[in-house]
């Protein structure tokens, strides 16, 4: 058998916010193949994401695939990675008491509490997207929305590779940085508006970028592109229910991708088997992104 060992690798995923999504299912496959984990958590989500973690009623979605235990946490950082520095913060939220709380939860702030408490960073995981317009139709967006969606959900990777860079290269091994895409990026999706197909189209590109330029730092930096997937998150488009039951019966693999296999695909391409993998978007969704005409159901 050819192993994933990621043991003494220090991995911080970014964007968990519930039990469901692909986010905390990828944490559990780094985390079963030896990694050690840190979330960022936006901080309106940190006391959820903690409760996961503590309860006794959550300990089954705890348990590790492969008999490999219980998912173990060393952190909880609040971050907002709308923010580089605490100086972009606007005063409105300054003075919510539920971002005021946290202290800096920029992505400085995130940076400096991982230079500080742990000097170094294997593995680092995007799985953060949101634009409060996803439902309206490209034409019906607004400016703000847009913007917002390209800030969060794809800009965020480059601020936070820039901002973890020192902490990140030369690494033994190399380290590996990951994001989160969807077919939504390169082929209209009905409902997948809001800025959002836009900013994944912007995500991939910026993952490439980022390849070329922090290669030399023994930096990778690639791309999972997956099927459909009803989490919490996803929620938010609407139909995603049936988007899934479309992809399902048009795709060459005739069913629904399982977090799972996103997570695997993801322990694989930030472990040593993937050292030659950079700037590259893997699709991890039963095929679907290769048919062009859709067959009938039989």
């Amino acid at each position: 058998m050819i192993p994933i060992d990621l043991k003494g690798k220090l991995a911080l995923v970014a964007g968990v916010g519930d039990d469901r999504g692909f986010a905390w299912h990828i944490a559990k496959a780094l985390n079963a193949a030896g990694a050690r984990l840190i979330f960022a958590t936006h901080p309106r989500l940190v006391n959820v994401v903690s409760s996961l973690l503590e309860r006794d009623l959550d300990r089954a979605s705890r348990e590790l695939p492969y008999g490999a235990g219980e998912l173990k946490v060393e952190r909880v950082i609040p971050c907002d990675v709308e923010h580089d520095s605490m100086g972009d913060v606007d005063e409105k939220k300054r003075e919510d008491k539920r971002f005021a709380k946290h202290g800096d939860y920029s992505i400085q702030g995130l940076a400096a509490a991982i230079g500080k408490d742990f000097g170094g960073l294997d593995i680092l995981i995007h799985s953060i997207a949101f634009s409060p317009e996803i439902k309206n139709k490209a034409i019906d967006t607004s400016r703000k929305a847009y913007l917002q969606a390209l800030s969060i959900s794809s800009y965020s990777l480059t601020a936070m590779l820039k901002a973890l860079q020192p902490y990140m290269e030369n690494r033994p091994d190399g380290s590996a940085a990951l994001a989160l895409s969807y077919l939504g990026g390169v082929r209209v999706v009905p409902h997948y508006g809001g800025g959002m197909s836009t900013a994944k189209a912007a995500l991939e590109i910026d993952a490439k970028q980022l390849a070329s330029n922090l290669g030399p730092k023994n930096i990778r930096v690639n791309i999972i592109s997956a099927g459909p997937y009803a989490s919490r998150a996803a929620s938010a488009i609407g139909d995603i229910d049936e988007m899934v039951k479309h992809a399902a019966s048009c795709s060459p693999l005739p069913r629904g991708i399982e977090p799972t296999e996103v997570a695997a695909s993801a322990a694989f391409l930030c472990s040593p088997l993937a050292s030659a993998i950079t700037g590259h978007v893997l699709y991890v969704d039963c095929g679907y992104n290769t048919m062009g005409i859709f067959p009938k159901a039989e």
